[in-house]
């Protein structure tokens, strides 16, 4: 296993600054009331936001930088907490197929098929495709193998996230495609051993059972039970995505997949289920006893024909739901924008008009990912002492609203906007996109390298 490098722990986009001052048109802060923020300069201090200055109190001289943005509004950067970077190498090449199907014929030999060459420019494209449509902060599912490949990118692209290596020890739909419980339990001490709280507490590990069907009781249970010598690790996994799925879990243990989860104990606030379409009553206790979160990721659900997920319902039970892309094999892109405006619209139809209006689904990307993830003091908001995690986004083109008010902002962001509206994106007070050219990647040879590697990988299948 390669190990991170005292150099690679500082890389990642532009030089750090000392002091750092951008001028934006509105700044929406998505803290506890909502503040929007006009004629008003944030002020950055080694990686973290120090203050508010008012436009007329500047005093330029005092910064190492200053970024006049004032035809921009400055967010919080994005959270998506369910994505598989090792999936966007196969993008449309997985098509109108139900998840189990999916899995079987498709994403399961394509991810065996993955060497460290081919895993490293899907994780370079992914992260490049995720910054530059303003996501800042991801909990990522891995691959089989060569967990370290991607933890070693993250680093080095200057990201914030969680990743970890899935587990299989078993996987009666694709058997080549699984390992055993004592190697798993090995390999993921060895990776939490050396990538956990690494670049400055700005990666970290998650301990990601692919789902109920590929992993036995004992690597569950186990991996929980590891998971919580890593104090600020999570536990991400599948959950009630599809009826097939359900049904094949429903025959092995007589129980509901969230059912099941908690009779083995592997239930708490630090564990992150992504999906969850299809709960029961109980079920729905439970995840709201338990303080679990939800990860939704209305795309991917549609693209499967998995079904739409009672997220309203959960929202109002209180229970955590926060937004994810999942990968692009399975809905073709990683934006957050997609993933906002599909997971408000799909429910009117259902629930009438006035459901997940676009301020609820805002926060549901940014803050409300910042909670599940148990980031909410560090990134999420706009406020005083958090990390300098944010994104610049012009709406002032012609596909968005020609009202400037407050009322109309978030409506412009999560209806209105897409990833071309992004414009600069910074994590951690070093700028990975400005003014819409990577400081991370040359795009197009990543891209060559991507067509490359894809070919190589599937002659390996």
């Amino acid at each position: 296993m390669s190990k991170p490098s005292k150099t690679s722990l500082a890389k990642g986009g532009s030089k750090k600054k000392g002091r750092l001052l951008i001028i934006p048109k509105k700044i929406i802060t998505a803290d506890s009331q909502n503040r929007i923020f006009k004629v008003k300069a944030v002020e950055i201090i080694d990686s973290r936001i120090s203050s508010f200055i008012p436009i007329n109190e500047i005093q330029k001289e005092n910064y190492d930088e200053v970024y006049d943005a004032g035809n921009l509004t400055l967010i919080p950067g994005f959270i998506q907490t369910h994505v598989h970077l090792s999936q966007t190498l196969f993008r449309g090449l997985a098509e109108d197929l139900p998840l189990l199907d999916w899995l079987r014929l498709k994403i399961f030999p394509f991810e065996n098929a993955h060497n460290e060459k081919s895993l490293k420019v899907t994780t370079q494209l992914s992260i490049n495709e995720l910054l530059t449509g303003g996501t800042t902060t991801f909990l990522d599912m891995g691959t089989l193998r060569y967990g370290d490949v991607v933890l070693n990118e993250m680093i080095n692209s200057g990201i914030r996230g969680f990743s970890g290596k899935c587990l299989i020890d078993t996987n009666d739909l694709y058997p080549d495609f699984k390992s055993t419980a004592k190697k798993e339990i090995g390999d993921i001490i060895n990776l939490a051993n050396t990538f956990h709280n690494s670049a400055d507490g700005r990666i970290k590990y998650s301990f990601s059972p692919r789902f109920v069907l590929s992993c036995s009781e004992e690597l569950m249970k186990e991996t929980k039970k590891i998971m919580k010598d890593y104090p600020g690790s999570v536990y991400h996994t599948h959950s009630s995505e599809s009826v097939d799925e359900i049904n094949e879990v429903r025959r092995r243990f007589n129980k509901e997949n969230v059912e099941y989860f908690n009779s083995i104990g592997v239930l708490d606030d630090h564990t992150v289920l992504a999906h969850c379409v299809h709960t029961s009553d109980k079920e729905r206790k439970i995840l709201k006893d338990r303080n679990t979160k939800i990860t939704h990721c209305p795309s991917a659900n549609m693209k499967l024909a998995s079904g739409v997920a009672p997220i309203p319902q959960y929202l109002k039970e209180g229970i955590s739901v926060s937004l994810g892309a999942d990968g692009a094999s399975c809905n073709n892109n990683l934006s957050i924008f997609n993933e906002m405006r599909l997971a408000s619209l799909i429910q009117k139809p259902i629930l009438g008009a006035e459901v997940m209006d676009a301020k609820t689904i805002f926060r549901m990307a940014t803050i409300e990912g910042a909670k599940a993830l148990h980031l909410e003091n560090e990134v999420g908001s706009i406020e005083v002492g958090k990390k300098a995690d944010l994104v610049l986004i012009d709406l002032d083109t012609y596909s968005n609203s020609y009202s400037d008010s407050d009322e109309s902002i978030y409506s412009g962001i999560v209806f209105s906007s897409s990833t071309e509206n992004v414009r600069s994106v910074m994590v951690d007070g070093r700028w990975l996109l400005k003014d819409k050219v990577s400081q991370v990647y040359n795009q197009h040879e990543i891209v060559s390298k991507g067509k490359e590697e894809l070919n190589r990988l599937l002659k390996r299948i």
